[in-house]
């Protein structure tokens, strides 16, 4: 069984090096949630860098795609993206289903990309992790460490820089609609540029983030906080410590991430703490502002940031680093096609008809088709009668049906 919830762990190195500058639980297991998406951008990197594929290969969804549960984009089976711009909306995004069209449409199969994740993380000593899914949608076999995120994310700057603009896209452009990303340090923290978010109950709120001043180039791990607030001011005070300390904690003889050793036994279950009946809100993904109220927390070890020295004091509102970046399905941009990627809107019930307004006293209920009595075994049915001009009056002993009304 996971265990309860109690500290959570972070990390921060930095990228040229490896260097460990501060550590905290860092080889505890863990559930990565959507930062799985970063394995899934790598082995696509690969399968580019081989030519097995372009960024201009495009890829189908299909039904297994579009059945994933949200985050998604929502196109229907059959819709066609680019390898580019389905990498743009899983990772802006944060959807679940381009990362199965991903998946499939480079790893031929499923089941085939998830063994090359799995075959990755062993190439680059991530030995803390298993993955089942290329999403990081619940599972109790997807499992990893902050130290095996740490070494995924450096490996991603160090093997395919040209990717790296990549993960700074603060916000997709999907015709009229403008999604924004789900890090909020990027254009709020100075130096920030990227990398991925991650949530699920079970996780808690995750993020790996890149940041760079001068030639100092930092990432940041932060995995199990209870908001999406609170794990992006930890995540700036942790990088703040990081590039203001000349050195770091560890001396001269601080490790490199690879000499950190994963830790065995069941991940650390959030699930009560992050997602219990004392939430206000559901949380989610997109959670920035709900979960507990801010406490001015300040990580341990950082008095020399001052007193006053709060992850929210750190953020600011910067100018855009850049534009939202369009996306669009096929092979160009076309709002018809586009409009022809989304399932129809679901038909509304029709509304019962309503009950016609009684009769007033007095009126008779009018009768638009009377039906005429069946005639009598052996009786000659009676001729129909003549129109005349005027009506004649009716015997007495004949009930005659009143006109329509």
């Amino acid at each position: 069984m996971p265990l309860a919830a109690h500290a959570t762990p972070s990390l921060v190195i930095e990228v040229d090096s490896g260097k460990v500058l501060l550590a905290e639980d860092a080889t505890k297991p863990w559930y990565p949630a959507s930062i799985t998406k970063l394995m899934t951008a790598y082995v696509t990197f690969k399968a580019l860098r081989a030519g097995r594929l372009t960024p201009e290969t495009l890829i189908t969804v299909s039904a297994n795609a579009a059945a994933q549960k949200p985050s998604k984009m929502g196109f229907k089976p059959g819709t066609q993206v680019t390898i580019d711009n389905a990498l743009k909306m899983m990772l802006v995004k944060s959807a679940n289903d381009m990362a199965v069209v991903i998946a499939e449409g480079v790893g031929g199969t499923l089941p085939a990309f998830i063994e090359e994740m799995n075959a990755t993380a062993r190439e680059l000593g991530m030995t803390g992790t298993h993955y089942v899914n290329p999403n990081g949608l619940p599972d109790p076999g997807q499992v990893s460490t902050a130290r095996d995120l740490a070494i995924l994310a450096r490996a991603i700057f160090l093997n395919f820089p040209e990717q790296a603009d990549l993960f700074r896209i603060p916000a997709i452009k999907v015709g009229p609609a403008v999604i924004r990303s789900y890090n909020k340090l990027i254009d709020r923290y100075p130096g920030a540029d990227g990398m991925k978010t991650g949530f699920i109950c079970a996780s808690g709120f995750n993020l790996v983030a890149s940041a760079t001043r001068g030639n100092r180039h930092l990432l940041a791990v932060v995995l199990g906080t209870d908001s999406g607030k609170a794990r992006t001011e930890e995540a700036a005070l942790l990088l703040e410590r990081g590039f203001q300390q000349s050195g770091n904690i560890f001396g001269s003889i601080a490790p490199t991430v690879e000499s950190l050793r994963n830790e065995t036994g069941p991940p650390t279950d959030m699930r009560a703490q992050v997602c219990g009946g004392k939430r206000k809100n559901t949380a989610s993904e997109a959670d920035d502002d709900s979960g507990p109220a801010p406490t001015g927390y300040v990580a341990a070890g950082m008095p020399q940031l001052g007193d006053n020295v709060t992850g929210a004091s750190l953020l600011q509102k910067l100018p855009p680093s850049m534009p939202p970046v369009e996306v669009w399905v096929g092979p160009f941009p076309s709002a018809e096609a586009l409009a022809a990627a989304y399932p129809p809107p679901p038909e509304k019930k029709k509304k019962a008809a309503a009950k016609k307004p009684a009769s007033k006293k007095g009126q008779t209920t009018a009768v638009v088709e009377p039906s005429r009595p069946a005639p009598k075994p052996g009786a000659a049915p009676k001729p129909k009668p003549k129109p005349a001009a005027r009506p004649a009056a009716a015997p007495a002993n004949l009930a005659v049906p009143p006109p329509p009304q």
